[in-house]
Formats: structure tokens, C-alpha cells, sequence
């Protein structure tokens, strides 16, 4: 079945819905396994190089097959680069949503929820999301998503953005400036510039990707350290979040150590 197949059927389930905010982009549905749980959760960031026209309908298909695996999934949308229903995003916005986001799962009080073992999942430019919400614990006081109320033990990017001055028009359109006009602003968003993560994590970046070169995965892996990297052939960059894949394949069975 293809992706674009399983991303169909997948917009008839009925995931619980869940706003975290005003904006009609402040949500998250919640996809659990049958029984009382508690169950570890994973956070979905879907990518689309934070543009209002792409949304969390993508990442709907891993929701699926996480509790088929005995995970819960929380699929968060957030406000994206662009005029209309999903925009008003950039800086602070886009990140203000994804911290917010993640840490609504707190204050849902659901028992079958495992709070302890949260771990971020993003593609593409959701990879940059959750590198940068894997570090929220490291930001100053005061800094855009500091002080989480919901701490990850782990995150997957997926075919990740690690390397913003490489993202181009889009990348300065999400900071809000360039790198010599809003510096602190870059040091913060951009993995490669904020260094190392205080979790686990993995890099599943195919080597056949044309979107984002699995170059800057690797240059990113080197540069910072403590991560693994996967690289899966013959697979492009939406494989990824393909269940079917050998890209997923490998995220999961990672995930499945800190489950």
C-alpha cells in the first residue's frame, strides 16, 4: 500500500482531539492503545519546511502503527510559515506551539498516560522541532519553550533539518532574520549551532533523500556527538514515515528502548 493510500484511510479513524490554545492550528490528537495503560507516548511533528499547506494529517499513518506497537501518539499541529488557517507561524510562534504542545500532554490527566516515557518523533523540518525541543531543558530562563512541564527521554528526527543556514529563504523566514541580524535566536533553533542533546537520540536519514541531503545528518552527527545515525538505502525522504519502511523500521525498534 502506498503512503499516500495509508495517509487516505487514515483521515477516517477518530483520533481524540485536543486544543492547547486559541488558534485553530493549537492541537493535537491522541491516538492510544486499547487497555488502562500506562503507556509510553510519543510526540509526532510532521515536517514540510514549516509551511502552512502541509499538516499533522501526514503523521497519522506512524500514530497508527505506534499503538499497534503499544505506544501512545500525540500528533501536535502547530502554527506554520504562511497566511490562512495554519499560519502565523515563525518566531516565536512555531516554537512557542511545539513547547506548549508538548507540554499539554500534563495537564490532560489521562492515567493511561505515561509521562515519564515521552519521546519526540519529527520528519523533515519536524526533525528540526524535536532536536530543539529535545534541548528545552538547556535554555536559558526566560528563552522561548524554557522550562518544560514535560521532559523527553529520547527523540527521533527523521530525514531531519539540522543545518538552518542551509534551509535558505525558509529557514530566515521562520527565524525571523538572519544569522548576523538575530544571532541568539539561531544559536537556540538551529541543531547544529545548539550542540549536543541531553537524551538519547537518532538520526534515520536515507541515503537516497534529494529533499535534504543526508550529508547534513552526518555533518551533524559529527559535529555534536552523542547521537546515532542511520542511513537506510535505496529510501528517499518521505520514506521515513512510511510504516512500511526500512527507515521506519529502525526508528521504531530504537524507540522501543526507551519505551
Amino acid at each position: 500500500m502506498s503512503l499516500a493510500t495509508r495517509i487516505a484511510l487514515s483521515a477516517l479513524s477518530r483520533p481524540a482531539g485536543h486544543a492547547y490554545g486559541p488558534g485553530p492550528s493549537q492541537r493535537a490528537d491522541l491516538h492510544v492503545p486499547r487497555g488502562p495503560g500506562p503507556f509510553p507516548v510519543a510526540v509526532l511533528l510532521h515536517g514540510g519546511y514549516w509551511q502552512a499547506r502541509f499538516g499533522k494529517l501526514v503523521c497519522r499513518p506512524l500514530a497508527a502503527d505506534l499503538v499497534r506497537r503499544g505506544w501512545a501518539a500525540w500528533n501536535l499541529e502547530y502554527r506554520r510559515l504562511g497566511s490562512g488557517r495554519g499560519g502565523g507561524g515563525g518566531w516565536p510562534a512555531t516554537f512557542e506551539d511545539v513547547a506548549d504542545g508538548i507540554d499539554a500532554l500534563a495537564t490532560l490527566g489521562d492515567p493511561r498516560l505515561d509521562l515519564e516515557r515521552v519521546a519526540l518523533v519529527g520528519h523533515s523540518a519536524g526533525g528540526q522541532l524535536a532536536l530543539w525541543a529535545a534541548r528545552r531543558t538547556l535554555l536559558p530562563a526566560g528563552a522561548v519553550g524554557s522550562a518544560p512541564a514535560v521532559r523527553p527521554r529520547a527523540v527521533v528526527a527523521l530525514a531531519p533539518v539540522t543545518d538552518l543556514a542551509r534551509a535558505g529563504v525558509h529557514a530566515r523566514a521562520l527565524i525571523g532574520g538572519t544569522p548576523d541580524q538575530v544571532p541568539e535566536r539561531w544559536r537556540q533553533a538551529d541543531p547544529r549551532q545548539a550542540g549536543p542533546i541531553p537524551v538519547p537520540g537518532l538520526l534515520v536519514h536515507p541515503d537516497g533523500d534529494l529533499t535534504v541531503s543526508p550529508a547534513r545528518s552526518r555533518e551533524y552527527a559529527q559535529a555534536v556527538g552523542g547521537v546515532e545515525l542511520v542511513q537506510p538505502a535505496g529510501e528517499v525522504h518521505r520514506d521515513p514515515i512510511d510504516p512500511s519502511s526500512a527507515s521506519w523500521h529502525a526508528a521504531a525498534d530504537w524507540l522501543d528502548r526507551y519505551r
